[in-house]
């Protein structure tokens, strides 16, 4: 009725304009409530379906849209504040007991509805222009595992992670790498390093990914890619790489971590800038074997080692539990501690093994880590460590390489020598003509296994050792695939059965008490056979026809042990030691070993005789080792038999080039002996004169001159070429002798570049070692000086620039009655910010000095030839004068001093004191 009379009067059109509106409002009063109800239910369609996506994009872990939350709560409170308005509509439309309409009210209630319809309309136009940008892909932050206690009290990784720190903040350093052996915490230690930078900004963004044996190049883009926010929906590797390579340099300071590389990765193909390239991109590498490091162009490379013992037991304990201090219980739980060998993860599986166990689990868990073998692992005491370790040992590249491995597990710990002359009469350089293309073989076999971690990095290349934990589980391998047996540091043990010994290529029975030899050894496939008895000071004797059946025998080593006789059925051997046994005369039988290559008698010291002819049989003998062997060596004399050996024997062996052998005397050389081209040799010329060949020695590592005629400057009489090789030199008992370098006689040269230690004794004479100045190169490498009894010796050495001697490690000197000054500083030496500097020296024994005043002092240039007088200034008669108070040792140094020259020491000492 309302909307009626409303609408005539519009149409009548005798209103203005605002009144027109305002009677519309009464006119439109339904179809507003109706217009408000549809959108209504637009809105809530809208916002249902807005919601749906918001629901499944947070399933996916993305982050919605700020402005999406904030129209979904407007929607929400629109829709409810409209629905309220219609229902408040609904009860008050009628004025006087709901009988007749209430035009105000009306009126108030149309304008309203229309006002609401406008909010809803303007919210589902907002919603449409949302498109898909409901969400945003997030970038998933690396989660770092939290530092605890534990681990923070690893000060041996401390470091490591300093020197990380340092070598990835230089500008100049792009690739850094750790290694270490398999279990050993690379990876704990490299996302320790990444909390830690993520922690304290070091840089902008931290990516990890694992890399594996099997790389997929996919794999690790996505994983980078993922940690960036950046999508890769191609399939095409190069078309990722370029899209990662692009994404990657537009950050300014980025840490990517490779972990467990085990072959070179391409970065290019992965997509990864570095170098040049992009200098904010640094990359933090690490693998088993540096060599892998080395071939991704890492420029600084850490070596991470075992726990030290203190260490290793709080992981133990952190893993086992506290019980473990239990009275009863801490000294097994220690033994088992220590059996791990400071490998991490021998430490973390065993202790969780053994948590809250009994003691005699315990005790069978220390036996069986004390006496491995593939039983102990795999019933399980440590399945982990085994892993890791066998497969660093699958990794190896050549069958060859994994030979040498297991044989280093065998004889480990012993030198490169013993290595070598196994693995030559093994047939492991049998497409290696020259003996020292052989040896340069065999050391890179080493190194390759020291980079692999699988060797120990002890320093030393003349001997190598294996990690107790890695030598057991090797040991494992070729007991389970029937390569080896062995038994070491054991008292009581048994043979295997005869069907078990005819599968065996090796037997090792190392440092154990042999008894209950087999009258035949029933090992039809063995080739090595080694056997070195637990101190036995009269070796158990060999049976007659022990080796009656071992036809394919190519290496025999009896260390220690005695053998009457030698069996034509071994004729295949190439490598025989009987190294420290009493044996008094060799077999004659050795003479028919012509396919033999490398005997071995050293440490022999009962040997007297060797039969006529038995050694000029032997005619592809290459190697030949006798020193401390006591032979009564013959003249060879025409028409007269001998009862013994001849060294003229030894010219009849044409492969002969490695010699070691001591004789009494040099009468009864043969002629030429000396002048022969040998590879390597050791000639010890006994107690009695001996005069040097007219051609010199030269190419030797190791010089003992004792009682030496006709020589009084060792460089210049007996190699003008500086002892270019000459590692080691002893001088003793030589009267004539007046220095060892003279340079004034002959055309400067780099005197003795690689000698490590010169040791001097009762040189009455030698007034000099060295005299005038030498190239700087010249005992570049010395790190050992001793000098005894040398009566007329003024100081070891004339420092002609504080950079001398920089590997000097020990000094003695004793006995040495006109010793002025230990070292005399030359006049070069002027720069008052100049350091003498020992940044090595460990060692320091003086002892029966009387005339020392001075640690150093300064002196003019020498005369030419100590047997003209020099003019020396006496610049101090303190100890240490201005120049020397700058003098700087090493942070820890054994100073040893006694008798008269005690006094001056403790002087010295406390001047170094105030002055440091």
């Amino acid at each position: 009725m309302v909307e009626s009379i409303v609408t005539v009067l519009l149409e009548v059109k005798c209103f203005a304009p605002p009144t027109e509106r305002q009677l519309g409002y009464l006119r439109n009063y339904k179809a507003n409530f109706e217009n408000l109800k549809a959108e209504i239910d637009k809105l809530k369609d809208e916002s249902k379906s807005i919601q749906h996506r918001v629901s499944e994009a947070e399933r996916k872990g993305e982050k919605i849209e700020e402005k999406v939350e904030n129209w979904l709560v407007s929607a929400n409170n629109t829709i409810e504040q409209a629905a309220k308005f219609i229902e408040d509509g609904e009860t008050s439309k009628r004025c006087f007991k709901s009988l007749c309409p209430n035009l105000k009210t009306r009126y108030q209630l149309s304008k309203k509805a229309e006002t609401e319809v406008k909010a809803l309309v303007e919210l589902k136009e907002e919603a449409r222009r949302f498109d898909d940008r409901i969400f945003y892909r997030t970038i998933a932050e690396e989660v770092w595992p939290k530092s605890n206690k534990g681990y923070e009290a690893f000060k041996s990784r401390l470091s490591t992670l300093k020197s990380i720190q340092d070598a990835l903040t230089d500008v100049n350093v792009s690739i850094v790498g750790v290694y270490g052996m398999g279990g050993i915490g690379k990876t704990t230690l490299v996302k320790e390093f990444a909390r830690q930078a993520s922690e304290e900004k070091l840089f902008d963004q931290v990516v990890f990914s694992e890399v594996s044996q099997t790389p997929d190049i996919k794999k690790i883009q996505g994983e980078i890619a993922e940690k960036l926010g950046l999508e890769l929906s191609e399939e095409a590797e190069s078309r990722r790489a370029s899209r990662l390579y692009e994404r990657l340099k537009k950050e300014k300071m980025i840490l990517v971590i490779l972990d467990n590389i085990w072959k070179y990765l391409d970065l290019e193909t992965v997509g990864i800038p570095f170098g040049d390239d992009h200098r904010g991109c640094k990359l933090l590498l690490t693998a088993r074997d540096r060599n892998v490091l080395l071939s991704m162009g890492s420029e600084t490379n850490f070596l991470i080692g075992i726990l030290n013992e203190q260490e290793a037991w709080r992981l133990f304990k952190i893993m086992a539990g506290n019980y473990v201090e239990n009275r009863e219980l801490k000294s097994t739980a220690t033994n088992v501690a220590k059996a791990c060998g400071g490998l991490p993860i021998a430490l973390t599986t065993v202790a969780k093994a053994l948590r809250n166990k009994e003691l005699p689990v315990w005790k069978n868990a220390l036996q069986e880590l004390q006496t491995p073998s593939e039983a102990s692992f795999d019933e399980g005491v440590p399945v982990e460590a085994y892993s890791t370790i066998e497969l660093s040992y699958k990794y190896l590249r050549g069958e060859q390489l994994k030979k040498t491995f297991l044989l280093c597990s065998l004889i480990t710990p012993t030198s490169i020598m013993d290595l070598f002359k196994y693995s030559m009469g093994l047939g492991a350089f049998e497409s290696v003509h020259k003996l020292e293309d052989a040896h340069n073989k065999l050391h890179a076999w080493v190194h390759q296994l020291r980079d692999s971690c699988l060797l120990l990095e002890d320093g030393s290349s003349k001997f190598f050792s294996m990690h107790d934990v890695v030598r057991d589980v090797a040991i494992s391998i070729a007991r389970r695939d029937k390569i080896a047996f062995t038994v070491r540091n054991e008292d009581v043990w048994n043979w295997p059965d005869a069907d078990a010994l005819k599968k065996y290529f090796a037997i090792c029975l190392k440092d154990s008490i042999i008894n209950d030899i087999p009258e035949v050894l029933e090992s039809t496939q063995v080739e090595f056979l080694f056997m070195s008895p637990k101190n036995s000071f009269v070796g158990p004797n060999v049976p007659e026809n022990f080796f009656k059946r071992t036809k394919k025998l190519r290496v025999l080593d009896l260390t220690r042990m005695r053998l009457l006789s030698l069996p034509s059925s071994i004729d295949l051997l190439k490598s025989l030691a009987f190294v420290r046994s009493d044996i008094v005369q060799l077999p004659k039988a050795l003479g028919q070993l012509t396919k033999l290559r490398l005997l071995d008698l050293r440490d022999c010291f009962h040997l007297k005789v060797i039969a006529p002819n038995v050694l000029s049989s032997l005619i592809r003998l290459e190697e030949l080792y006798m020193g401390n062997c006591s032979v009564e060596w013959e003249l060879e004399r025409a028409n007269s038999e001998r009862s013994n050996a001849s060294l003229d024997e030894l010219m009849l062996l044409p492969w002969l080039n490695t010699l070691e052998i001591d004789v009494k005397n040099d009468s009864i050389l043969p002629e030429g002996f000396l002048a022969r081209k040998l590879e390597r040799f050791k000639i010890s010329i006994g107690n009695e004169s001996f005069m040097p060949p007219k051609s010199g020695i030269n190419n030797v590592e190791y010089l003992w001159l004792d009682k030496l005629q006709g020589v009084k400057n060792v460089l210049f009489d007996l190699d003008t070429e500086g002892f270019s090789q000459l590692k080691h030199l002893h001088v003793q008992n030589n009267p004539n002798f007046l220095c060892i370098v003279d340079s004034m006689e002959m055309v400067a040269c780099e005197a003795f570049p690689l000698l490590e230690s010169l040791i001097l004794h009762n040189l009455i004479n030698m007034e000099r070692i060295c005299i005038d100045q030498l190239k700087v190169e010249s005992f570049n490498e010395l790190k050992i000086i001793q000098a005894y009894n040398c009566d007329k010796l003024s100081n070891i050495f004339w420092l002609s620039t504080t950079k001398c001697l920089p590997r000097l490690e020990r000094i003695a000197v004793v006995n040495c009655s006109k010793m002025k000054e230990i070292f005399a500083i030359g006049e070069e030496v002027d720069n008052a910010i100049e350091k003498i500097e020992f940044p090595q020296l460990r060692s320091l024994s003086l002892g029966n000095l009387p005339e020392v005043t001075n640690f150093c002092r300064e002196v003019k240039t020498p005369s030419a030839s100590p047997n003209r007088p020099s003019s020396q200034e006496d610049t101090s008669t303190l100890l240490f004068n201005e120049k020397v108070r700058r003098l700087t040792f090493s942070s820890y140094i054994y100073i040893y001093i006694y008798n008269r020259f005690y006094s001056i020491m403790r002087s010295l000492l406390s001047s170094y004191v105030e002055n440091n």
